[in-house]
């Protein structure tokens, strides 16, 4: 039969449903996984290799019919919703949440299921730091499905998934005990290289249950099955099971279509009983699955197609109204069409009676066979018919009325879009909603400005988010018939944008423009005032400018509250920044507590920005107190963004005052962190890395470091001045002078005295060094001169180091000599004891030069021995090679790799042997004999090395065998493992 003509229709087959077929060995594995909660499951495979359908055939099975479930997918909108899976599975699987006992924090989802208001608890108060906000929605979710009792949380097609998504996945798997059993699944092919969903699977707890399944194609039996099932169980012969595979590759989805189709063109036809196939030669089955989908949805009545596709416009479940309202049909013809398009097997109906596509596969080939024209008209359906919803859908609304071309309600839509992801501390989608609008619609001025001010571009996945924001706003700058105010206003945006960006000077530039026009009293013109404050490259702002940055709240009365306090807080943050003494006496000013918890916030935040200063003032005990003031904040109201940011500052301040022990482990970790630690913070964390590389001598691993700090403008110039000297111990004067001449500029000429005490010295030794003794000196003088009698320890240590240097240059070694020891006296009052001890050893190497070895040797040898100590193994070899030069034999200590007792152990590697052979660790022996564990791990390889071991099992032996520790100075065993004494560890 050549055509469906000849044909009589009460021939052609009756097509069901295939059965599930050829899974058996992946339903017991996802049977023992899910048998054992609470379990991960991970479940990958091509498009239309039967995720969804195992999943599902799962959960009614008896297995899975014991267990609650909720099952969410993820939607392909442009347009990302903020847990649209999760909320979803939610409204799918729960009718309301009244009786459920939640508490206050469950008020939380009022803004995701506002159709719950009347049974929900009241809105919490709002919380400024989106983490906190985003945290905050978890939990609440994770007691909704507490209450719910739900056992299994399946979230399908997770490589469409918004990173809220993913990070609550993650959350719920770090939870202990894990609420849920977790069931993801997703297309590998799909999955974006830098997908959350990795860290899922490499990032599990230790004790979670994870499973990896991989589904593969049906083999040729499965496939006679398969395709038997769909055939009332008539036979199917070998020959035609195996030309449907090669054709299909086995892909379940792929065969049902193509048997469809088959029975639609006739090439399946009952005869004397049985079936009878056209010549297998004579057959096309489509190369895809889309070209299956689309020769079938050609063959249906119009009526059903236009069903069709207002259901894939729609792409997410829609009730019956919403559907014809989208086709367009007279209401007499939608019914009978609906039905056809549900009996023809695409779409399916869910249990509250929405209708949407059985697979994402022929959505998207549906929606794309639809002409660009009717495209738009049916986005505009779509767009009008959701308005009318009880509970609109502002992502929907966005996506259907922009791909409609109407523009200003998609901006309105998408802008509230954004304000529920802000609620709901999903800053990520907030901004990439925020920044795809600013850049892609020529919006007026006005819109324009306050949209770009709401963008929070940390979270960006864009390496580089501001170009294309900078570029928007330069375009309006362009345009004819702005006003003044209204020229102002993009200058000033376009400045914030590029200080977020790093460029300093072209931001100063659009700002100062800015200020001209802006209103003196407004609160863009003070903080225009504090931004041209604290610019690098700013010039020591004269009496004036102070006096009007002294004036900051003053100026802005009609701003709110919270307004008001953020001025106050930036305004004192940018005098201390320069160095004005009395900034100090209005921190004392400053709120300690609020009723207002976006006030708490900001105080909390504050604590944190002034132990920066502190530290840079030399002020550590203030830092301390700062500090313990944000993390208690952080910890009472869960600003868990702050967390990362006080965990950076400490580890910063720990790396000037000595404490050392564990600081690389720590920095390590914020450098890797993903949740609650900014990008800034992280490069403060990269900075201290790097120092702490450096001591060590991997210089590979340090420059990286300090490189990656060095993007940051905070911490741009202590990068720098690490690296460049560096660049002086390898001799390379010229590159040193060229790194810090433009950091020496801003901080020291300019008078911008409190970033300096880092960069001063280095500055001065590689002009000294290049033998530019006159430019030096003027250094210094401008150092004094801008510092004065400052009560700032660091800086005045700094400086007495720097005219020591100088004094040196100069060849007058006693008194340099002198000078130096000052230097050291300052530093250990901080105390910064590493910059004390290489203080010291200059000191030392004076009065070497001044013929005084009787005290300089000892003194070098005692420094030798505390570099060592603290863990500056590279610097106490410097040292005990001067010693060894000098013929030095008076109980040198050694650098690290060089004994200083022969073959014998010294007492301290004896000391560490003992507690080794009791079974201490590392942290154990650092802790109780106060040193780091850096210092703890050379000597135990020392002491390898010199008893010609290979292992802490072998040192152990050796050290019992020789009886180098006595076998009752042991710690007592318990449990058959030895222990440390009581208080053996501090």
């Amino acid at each position: 039969m050549n055509s469906r003509t000849d044909v009589d229709r009460r021939q052609l087959p009756t097509i069901s449903t295939p059965r599930f077929v050829g899974r058996g060995r992946e339903m017991r594995a996802l049977s023992v996984a899910l048998g054992q909660p609470p379990a991960v499951v991970l479940l990958e495979g091509e498009a239309g290799i039967g995720k969804t359908r195992l999943l599902r055939e799962y959960l009614v099975s008896p297995s899975g019919q014991g267990h609650r479930a909720l099952v969410g997918s993820c939607p392909p909108l442009r347009e990302p919703y903020t847990l649209g899976a999760v909320v979803d599975a939610v409204r799918e699987g729960v009718g309301n949440v009244a009786g459920l006992r939640l508490s206050g924090l469950a008020g939380a989802l009022r803004p995701l299921f506002p159709e719950w208001a009347a049974d929900l608890p009241p809105a919490p108060e709002p919380i400024e730091d989106p983490t906190a906000a985003r945290h905050r929605l978890f939990r609440a979710f994770v007691e909704l499905l507490g209450r719910l009792d739900v056992a299994v949380l399946a979230i399908e097609d997770v490589h469409w998934a918004d990173d809220a998504t993913l990070e609550f996945l993650l959350f719920l798997v770090s939870r202990r005990p894990q609420p849920a059993s977790i069931v993801v699944t997703y297309r590998p092919e799909e999955l974006p290289s830098d997908s959350l969903l990795l860290r899922l699977s490499s990032r599990l707890p230790a004790d979670a249950r994870l499973s990896r399944m991989e589904l593969e194609p049906l083999s040729i039996d499965d496939t006679a099955a398969f395709v038997s099932s769909m055939l009332a169980d008539e036979h199917v012969s070998a020959e035609f099971a195996a030309f449907l595979h090669q054709r299909t590759d086995g892909v379940p989805m792929a065969m049902e279509e193509s048997i469809r189709l088959m029975r639609e063109r006739a090439d399946l036809i009952r005869l004397a009983g049985g079936w009878a196939r056209r010549r297998l030669s004579h057959i096309e089955v489509p190369p895809t699955i889309r070209d299956a989908v689309l020769e079938r949805v050609a063959r249906l009545r119009p009526d059903t197609v236009a069903i069709l596709r207002a259901a894939a416009v729609l792409a997410a479940p829609a009730d019956y109204v919403t559907l014809n309202a989208v086709a367009g049909l007279p209401p007499e013809r939608a019914g009978v069409a609906a039905a056809e398009a549900l009996g023809c097997g695409l779409l399916r109906e869910d249990r509250r009676g929405k209708v949407s596509y059985r697979h994402s596969l022929a959505c998207r080939a549906v929606y794309e066979a639809v002409a660009v024209p009717d495209r738009h008209l049916m986005h505009l359906r779509a767009g009008r018919a959701l308005e009318g919803s009880v509970l609109p859908p502002v992502a929907q609304l966005a996506h259907h009325f922009r791909q409609a071309g109407e523009t200003e309600a998609w901006c309105r839509y998408a802008e509230q879009a954004a304000d529920l992801a802000a609620q709901s501390g999903d800053a990520a989608t907030a901004a990439l909603l925020l920044h795809r609008l600013v850049t892609t619609v020529d919006l007026p001025v006005e819109s324009l400005v306050r949209l770009v001010m709401k963008i929070q571009f940390q979270p960006l996945p864009d390496a580089d988010p501001y170009s294309d924001i900078v570029g928007v706003l330069r375009a309006a700058l362009r345009k004819e018939a702005l006003t003044s105010q209204q020229e102002a206003a993009v200058r000033f945006q376009l400045g914030r944008v590029l200080m977020v960006a790093g460029d300093w000077e072209e931001a100063r530039l659009e700002v100062e423009q800015a200020t001209v026009n802006l209103a003196p009293d407004s609160e863009q013109a003070a903080r225009a005032r504090i931004f041209l404050a604290l610019s690098p490259g700013t010039a020591r702002l004269t009496e004036e400018q102070l006096r009007q940055l002294r004036e900051v709240p003053a100026a802005t009365m009609s701003i709110t509250p919270y307004e008001r306090l953020r001025l106050l807080q930036e305004r004192t943050f940018a005098l201390l920044m320069l160095g004005e003494e009395t900034a100090w006496a209005e921190v004392r000013q400053l709120p300690e507590e609020s009723s207002d918890p976006r006030q708490r916030g900001l105080i909390a935040a504050s604590h944190a920005n002034i132990a920066e200063m502190a530290i840079r003032w030399g002020r550590y005990d203030e830092a301390r107190l700062r500090l313990a003031k944000a993390r208690d904040l952080a910890d009472r109201y869960q600003l868990e963004m702050l967390f990362g940011a006080v965990a950076v500052i400490e580890a910063h301040l720990d790396w000037f005052t000595g404490a050392w022990a564990g600081l690389a482990d720590r920095v390590a970790a914020l450098m890797a962190a993903h949740d609650g630690v900014w990008l800034k913070d992280q490069r403060e964390a990269a900075l201290v890395a790097g120092l702490l590389c450096a001591l060590t001598g991997e210089r590979e691993q340090a420059e990286r470091h300090l490189l990656l700090a060095g993007r940051d403008d905070q911490q741009r110039i202590e990068s720098t001045a690490a690296l460049a000297r560096l660049r002086l111990r390898d001799g390379c004067v010229e590159e040193a002078l060229r790194m810090t001449e433009e950091p020496g500029e801003v901080t020291l000429r300019n008078g911008i005295w409190p970033r300096s005490a880092e960069i001063a010295p280095v500055r001065v030794e590689a002009l000294v060094a290049a033998g530019r003794i006159d430019q030096a000196e003027d250094l210094v003088v401008a150092f004094q001169r801008a510092l004065g009698d400052a009560p700032a320890p660091a800086p005045q240590a700094s400086l007495a180091l720097c005219r020591a240097i100088l004094t040196e240059a100069r060849g007058q070694a006693a008194q340099a000599a002198a000078l130096f020891a000052e230097a050291v006296a300052a530093w250990q009052a901080l105390p910064r004891p590493y910059d004390a001890l290489l203080t010291r050893e200059r000191h030392a190497r004076c009065l070497l030069t001044v013929g005084q070895p009787d005290v300089a040797l000892p003194m070098l040898a005692e420094t030798a021995r505390a570099l060592t100590e603290l863990g500056a193994g590279i610097d106490a070899d410097r040292i005990v090679q001067v010693l060894r030069e000098y013929g030095w034999r008076g109980g040198m200590t050694r650098g690290r790799g060089r004994p200083s007792y022969g073959n014998q152990l010294s007492p301290r590697e004896r000391e560490v042997a003992r507690l080794l052979v009791g079974g201490w660790t590392n942290r154990q022996i650092a802790d109780e004999l106060m040193v780091s564990t850096q210092t703890v791990s050379s000597q135990i390889k020392s002491a390898m090395r010199k008893l010609q071991v290979a292992s802490r099992t072998g040192l152990a032996l050796k050290i019992l065998e020789l009886g180098l520790v006595e076998q009752e100075t042991l710690p007592p065993a318990q449990d058959e493992k030895i222990q440390p004494p009581s208080g053996g560890t501090k």
